[in-house]
């Protein structure tokens, strides 16, 4: 393998208008991993998709991809990158089969090359027995197990996942998350963009967590859960009042603690004696409490340290991404564009 970067990034910048939807992003991604970029909507991760696989073009700053460059090269990218956006970019009216046969030929392979590759698809996303149905007859899961074969027709080097499992139930979540696995064990590379927590500690190799437009930490999981300590304590309480009273309390002993909903969320070093002293505080204070627990951080409580809120907000402006254009991500969800930015080997 490679040791050259398969997608560097370097002073990404991009504007809609008065919003900085990309405001001078770095990344590196090694070729054969799982690259995360994690944030909220808002944070930009779809609109440095979006550049990365030229479907827009930046204000400044390069990217490459494979070492070619996305604006001046960005014919010869989409010959070599794969493209599953956030919603599943298929023709209903077809045929599960006619979908993936038609990706075939918008990237111009053979009648028998693109007929083996189908049925390969199919069965490799256990489609085979729905393949000549037609599309508007799948579940959802299906339509993203359809929309990430259709993504793979021309053998991708590079591929991108836009929030591939925003919808999906528990099992297809798990499911794709299998594939997923599995096609970095053939030796992709994917870049995937996610706001589930879970989904970036399960998968990715490294992360970077993106905020307004900015990479405001990069590591890998293990690494961005060290910077917290070694423990979380929460503290949750019956009502409201009992919650709000217990700040001041608790803060004496234990403080810089995170207060969402009835739960107090606070990370120490020393989790046991820390919540004895907690527990006291309370006591003497004659506040109770309904729950308390100890616990490993988490990639969530990274992101409301660094941030100062959480990963799972409304996009600011009701901007989907970062996307000051207005459009949020229509683009991604554009069947008709699945040629350009997806799958093409020169169609565009």
């Amino acid at each position: 393998m490679s040791d050259q970067p398969a997608i560097v990034v370097e002073g990404l910048v991009k504007h809609f208008g008065d919003v900085h939807a990309l405001d001078g992003i770095d990344l590196s991604v090694r070729p054969g991993t799982v690259y995360g970029l994690l944030g909220p909507n808002g944070a930009g991760k779809t609109t440095a998709v979006r550049v990365l696989t030229t479907i827009i073009t930046p204000d400044a700053g390069r990217a490459e991809v494979l070492g070619l460059d996305v604006v001046r090269q960005a014919r010869q990218v989409r010959a070599n990158i794969g493209l599953a956006g956030q919603y599943a970019a298929v023709d209903e009216q077809l045929t599960g089969r006619e979908n993936l046969r038609l990706v075939g030929r918008l990237t111009r392979q053979s009648p028998k090359v693109v007929r083996n590759r189908a049925d390969e698809l199919l069965e490799r996303f256990s489609l085979a027995d729905a393949a000549d149905r037609t599309v508007k007859t799948y579940s959802g899961g299906m339509r993203r197990r359809l929309d990430l074969a259709a993504s793979l027709v021309h053998r991708p080097r590079v591929l991108f996942l836009d929030e591939p499992t925003t919808g999906l139930d528990p099992r297809s979540r798990n499911d794709l998350w299998d594939m997923i696995r599995e096609l970095v064990a053939d030796g992709t590379t994917l870049l995937l963009t996610t706001q589930y927590l879970e989904e970036a500690d399960v998968l990715a190799e490294r992360l970077a967590v993106i905020d307004r437009g900015l990479v405001i930490a990069e590591g890998t999981p293990g690494e961005l859960k060290a910077r917290l300590g070694s423990t979380v304590l929460e503290v949750g309480f019956d009502d409201d009042e009992s919650a709000r009273a217990a700040v001041a309390v608790i803060g004496a002993v234990a403080p810089g603690g995170d207060l969402h909903g009835r739960v107090l969320h606070i990370t120490v070093d020393d989790g046991p004696k820390v919540a004895m002293e907690v527990l006291r505080a309370l006591d003497q204070a004659r506040l109770s409490v309904g729950g308390l627990a100890l616990r490993e951080p988490s990639l969530d409580d990274v992101f409301l340290t660094l941030t100062g809120h959480r990963a799972v907000e409304p996009s600011v402006d009701g901007l989907a991404d970062g996307d000051g254009d207005g459009d949020g991500d229509s683009v991604a969800a554009d069947p008709g564009r699945r040629p350009t930015a997806t799958t093409s080997g020169g169609a565009a």
